[in-house]
This record gives structure tokens, C-alpha cells and sequence, in this order.
């Protein structure tokens, strides 16, 4: 074999070698229906997406590793491009859309359903309203009497973001204001703890995992009254769906993989009216109420025996 042979042989072994490589790349790629792919999940609402996860799988050759974290640590994740696809409880912020647009980076946001801050407290408290003022008081360190201490999962939560739009201001590390790191955490010290004021995800309190049903079961979901309203109202689905609950937030899926993967056809999945019944049947409001047909007989008959 000449010189000459032997380099053609190797740059054709090198070719096939190329193309079987780029054909195995192309096989390992997620579709809208099969495939793998990393979903990051706001630690609040974790119990609704492993919810749809569980009968997305189900139906497609799909398989989705969730992964909860902190918003900050999913959005930090995000903008590092760690991350391609997530769901958060708010949208990009204007600093974060420029980011992403000078990484020529175009991110698919979808509102999917609809979610909601609750305060929860030990079933030894007769006391099951709150005023958000008295809310607001403490955490800018007035005294209030009728709260003991406030609970929230951990400093980089969506929680703690949120309750900071609400008040106007930071929650620092003051006096009887703790963090944790989970919604399972908080509902297991206030379960345990009398008098404490737990800030958690209404998805964690309406919909468990089975091995925390029992200690949800110890705490009381407190109805809450707006600044300068008269009535409190309890975080109900009902008065969700109605705007009335002060403390509402939506629920977004933000995909930023750039092509027809597991990110949209999760999303569309969740958007369809089987993903919209789940997000219903969970306590939370779906982003469209499910259709329901009725069918009107003009006759009625009767069934043989």
C-alpha cells in the first residue's frame, strides 16, 4: 500500500468518523416529544411542574430532569447559559432582555397558569387573618404585636423578591426574620413553632408531596387584608380567579434553547387542555380555563336492563 493509499484511507475513515459523530449529536437531540432535557423550576411551584412532568413523560418518549433552585440561582444560570429552559413566577426583567439580546439570544415566554404568596401559621393560633400593613410593619422593623416572627424559604427566592416589591424594601437579617432554604422547610418550623408567620408558595400548601401532608395539615392559611381595604380574603382559587387576593403572581415558562425542543412541547403541553385541567385540579388557576362540552339530547332514554 502506497504512501498516497494510505492518505486517502485515513482522511475517508476520518470523514465517516465526522459524520457518525454529527449523526450521533443529531440523534441525542431533543424533539418536541422525545428526547432529554434539563427544566429549571422555581423551588416555590415545584409540586405543579413535577405534577405535569409526571403525565408529560407519560404520553412522549420524554424525559425532563428538573432541577429546583432559588429564582436567583436559575436566573444567574440563565444568563451563564447553564440554563436553557426554566419556570419562574415573574418575566426578564429589562436588564436581563438586553443581556439576552446581545447574546443574540431571543427567549419563548409563555404565561401558564396563575399562583399566589400565602402566609400560613401553627393550628394552635385561633388568630387566622392578617392585615399585609402589619406584614409590611415588621418587616421594616416595627413592632407588631399580633406577629411573633416571619419564616420565608431563603434570601434568593422569588418569595423574598416579591414580599421586597410589596413593602419597597430589602428584608434584611433583622430580629425575628428567618430564612431557610426550601417551602418545605418553612412549612415544617412553623408546623412546629407557635406563633411564627410562614411566607411560602400557594402550590406547596393546596398540593404537598404525600410525605408532608401530614405536617400541612398543622397549619392554617391565613386570610389577608389589603392596605386600605376592609375585608380579608383567604387564598382561595376562587378569589384568585376573581383578582381578589392581594398577594397573586403568575407563573412563566421562559425557553431559551433556540430551536423546536422539549421546552416547547413542554410548553405547549401545559397550554393544552389537559396540562390547563392538571394546573386546575392542583388549587391553582390555570392561564385558560379548560373547555367542557355538553351534549344536549333531544330525546331521553332509558337504559336497558
Amino acid at each position: 500500500m502506497n504512501k498516497l493509499t494510505k492518505t486517502i484511507i485515513g482522511f475517508l475513515l476520518l470523514t465517516l468518523l465526522f459524520v457518525f459523530s454529527c449523526q450521533k449529536k443529531e440523534a441525542n437531540k431533543d424533539t418536541i416529544i422525545e428526547g432529554k432535557a434539563t427544566l429549571y423550576v422555581d423551588e416555590s411551584i415545584l409540586p405543579i411542574v413535577e405534577d405535569e412532568q409526571a403525565v408529560f413523560e407519560t404520553e412522549y418518549a420524554a424525559k425532563l430532569h428538573l432541577v429546583p433552585q432559588s429564582e436567583k440561582e436559575i436566573m444567574n444560570a440563565m444568563l451563564n447559559d447553564t440554563a436553557k429552559m426554566a419556570i419562574l413566577t415573574r418575566v426578564l426583567t429589562p436588564i436581563e432582555a438586553k443581556a439576552f439580546e446581545a447574546k443574540k439570544i431571543n427567549p419563548r415566554i409563555t404565561a401558564i397558569a396563575n399562583d399566589a404568596i400565602v402566609f400560613i401559621k401553627n393550628k394552635a393560633s385561633n388568630d387566622t387573618l392578617v392585615a399585609l400593613q402589619d406584614v409590611i410593619d415588621f418587616i421594616k422593623g416595627k413592632p407588631v404585636p399580633s406577629i411573633k416572627g416571619l419564616v420565608f424559604d431563603n434570601a434568593n427566592s422569588s418569595t423574598v423578591r416579591y414580599m421586597n416589591t410589596v413593602t419597597g424594601t430589602q428584608i434584611e437579617k433583622q430580629k425575628n426574620i428567618y430564612s431557610f432554604k426550601t417551602n418545605q422547610d418553612v412549612i415544617k418550623y412553623v408546623a412546629d413553632n407557635d406563633g411564627m408567620i410562614g411566607v411560602v408558595g400557594m402550590n406547596w400548601i393546596y398540593q404537598p408531596p404525600i410525605e408532608l401532608e401530614e405536617t400541612v395539615a398543622k397549619v392554617n392559611i391565613l386570610g389577608v387584608k389589603n392596605i386600605n381595604d376592609a375585608v380579608y380574603v383567604f387564598p382561595t382559587q376562587d378569589n384568585l380567579a376573581a383578582g381578589k387576593y392581594p398577594l397573586a403572581r403568575r407563573l412563566y415558562m421562559i425557553n431559551c434553547q433556540g430551536y423546536s425542543g422539549l421546552g416547547m412541547g413542554f410548553t405547549s403541553f401545559i397550554g393544552s387542555d389537559r396540562g390547563q385541567r392538571i394546573i386546575l385540579k392542583s388549587g391553582l388557576v390555570p392561564e385558560r380555563f379548560p373547555t367542557r362540552k355538553i351534549v344536549i339530547r333531544n330525546k331521553i332514554t332509558k337504559d336497558k336492563n
